[in-house]
């Protein structure tokens, strides 16, 4: 098949190598508004089989006869190029968010529902072997019943002073991950939230409207409590893990020996902490775009569906909303 490549930057050099490494992948076209840079991806990609190669614009991509495309251009360019693939009946794969914002979302579920065309989110996490170990571990009763599940997101340092404006904020740019897995590995949904951030460290976030901490305590449709946490500012790694906590058992995903924590009194230091998120979830960032070479093939149904984007997105706007007023909001508030 032949995958086209919106987007040449860290997130996008990281597809284009996982892309190439795919069997069935037998060219990768890249496409970058910096043409430059698209260039120079795909020249340190060169060497195949498959064959890499890169186009001056991204509106190339459109006329390439692509079998699927990967988006993975800045935050304000998904939604125009996830509707002209859907309109171009190419299935497609996007890094979240879909767009910037909840109408912009709203507008491509109901544009791939009505075209029939594969819109697969990349929601990495729902492809982490822990995680979905913990979800098995759930649904076969091992956990008796849920009464508490906590996901967090620590990173060990904030991104560039730049790209806070335009982010979403804390809760719809990091927190939306944590959001979507509590309702993919527990299979319920979210009813209510109260949430709360923090600025404690460079007043670029401030400045922005942003907070660089923040928590949310969730209520399940079935009566289970869930929290989850994100900072900007934990330098003693990257730090994502998965909690959950039964009647009869409890299990913790992303708890291993580079785990930047340290138990106490006695515990031995983290080996070599985890430095960033696409070093934590390496594998699961190959497996989503193997599930999305199996899409483009007809082989499996979409595993993250536009639909559980949108559900992610009224989650992370509840939690901005409380946040903002200092009250439980209830996620019906925020749907459309």
């Amino acid at each position: 098949m032949r995958i086209g490549l919106a987007g040449a930057g860290r997130i996008g050099a990281r597809h284009a190598a996982a892309l190439r490494e795919l069997p069935e992948v037998k060219a990768v076209v890249i496409a970058d508004a910096d043409p430059g840079r698209a260039r120079d991806l795909a020249a340190r990609l060169s060497g195949g089989p498959p064959e890499v190669t890169a186009l001056d614009t991204v509106e190339g991509l459109f006329s390439a006869g692509l079998d699927g495309l990967v988006v993975a251009a800045a935050t304000d360019a998904h939604a125009t190029l996830v509707e002209r693939a859907v309109t171009a009946r190419t299935p497609v794969f996007c890094e979240k968010p879909l767009a910037s914002d909840l109408d912009g979302t709203f507008q491509i579920v109901r544009s791939a529902a009505g075209a029939g065309v594969p819109v697969q989110v990349g929601f990495q996490r729902r492809f982490d072997a822990g995680n979905a170990a913990a979800r098995e571990a759930l649904a076969s009763g091992r956990l008796g019943w849920l009464h508490t599940v906590r996901s967090c997101s620590f990173d060990p340092a904030p991104p560039p002073a730049e790209y806070v404006p335009t982010s979403g904020g804390l809760f719809r740019d990091c927190l939306i991950h944590d959001l979507d897995l509590i309702r993919f590995v527990t299979g319920r949904e979210v009813v209510r939230v109260m949430a709360a951030g923090a600025n404690r460290g460079d007043d670029f976030f401030r400045e922005a409207g942003d907070v660089d901490t923040g928590s949310a305590l969730l209520i399940l449709d079935d009566g289970t409590l869930g929290q989850v946490s994100a900072t900007r500012y934990n330098a003693a790694g990257y730090d994502a893990r998965l909690e959950l906590f039964g009647s009869k058992d409890s299990v913790i995903a992303g708890l291993d020996d580079r785990t930047p924590a340290t138990a106490l009194p006695d515990g031995d230091q983290p080996r070599t902490p985890y430095g960033g998120f696409m070093e934590r979830f390496s594998d699961a960032y190959d497996a989503e775009l193997r599930a999305f070479a199996d899409v483009v093939a007809g082989r499996r149904a979409n595993p993250c569906p536009p639909e559980e984007a949108l559900e992610a997105f009224y989650l992370a706007e509840a939690c901005e909303l409380s946040m903002r007023e200092g009250r439980i909001v209830g996620v019906e508030e925020v749907r459309r």
